[in-house]
């Protein structure tokens, strides 16, 4: 079941749901708009000559108040929100419908898991002709709040929990490799 703000604002409230800082007119009536922060990060693509599932992945890491994406282009941002979910509730990320007409992906592999704790770090990449500019502080994208059916028997504690900042790809650390 998807969460209505009247939800969102009551378990906001009771310290049940936190996302900080938080204005009433981010939280929209079936989701919560979040907004962009100002720590990026771009694959360093000079140092590397591809990426691969059981090496690290080299970044470049900026802090602006604003970022030009190229056409065709990838950058990792990140949230100017701070957000902890509880053990009964799961998030989507959603592009806004207004910037997606501009060309501008955006994702975070598309779900946050029970439990998570920490900004979202969001996938961008501008489908466009034309170089797509953002600031930080403005409205990026949309998380919509699931209620699951119980708690999950085990909430997230992976590899990205607590994350602060964009945060790079973290597979070469997955158990499977």
């Amino acid at each position: 079941m998807i969460l209505s703000d009247k939800t969102l604002k009551e378990m906001i409230s009771n310290n049940k749901l936190i996302i900080d800082p938080l204005t009433e007119e981010q939280i929209q009536p079936a989701s919560v708009d979040l907004r962009l922060g100002r720590n990026f990060l771009k694959v360093d693509e000079n140092s590397i000559e591809s990426m691969c599932l059981d090496k690290e992945i080299k970044y470049v890491e900026f802090n602006s108040n604003e970022v030009i994406i190229p056409p065709n282009s990838f950058l990792l941002a990140t949230t100017k929100e701070y957000i902890k979910l509880p053990n009964n509730v799961t998030a989507f990320v959603e592009g806004r419908s207004s910037i997606g007409r501009m060309g501008l992906f955006i994702q975070n592999a598309g779900w946050v898991d029970p439990g998570f704790e920490g900004e979202i770090t969001l996938e961008l990449y501008n489908a466009n002709r034309l170089p797509i500019k953002l600031k930080a502080g403005r409205r990026i994208c949309q998380l919509v709040f699931a209620l699951m059916d119980e708690e999950a028997e085990n909430p997230y504690n992976g590899k990205y929990q607590g994350q602060k900042k964009a945060t790079g790809s973290r597979v070469y650390l997955d158990i499977d490799k």
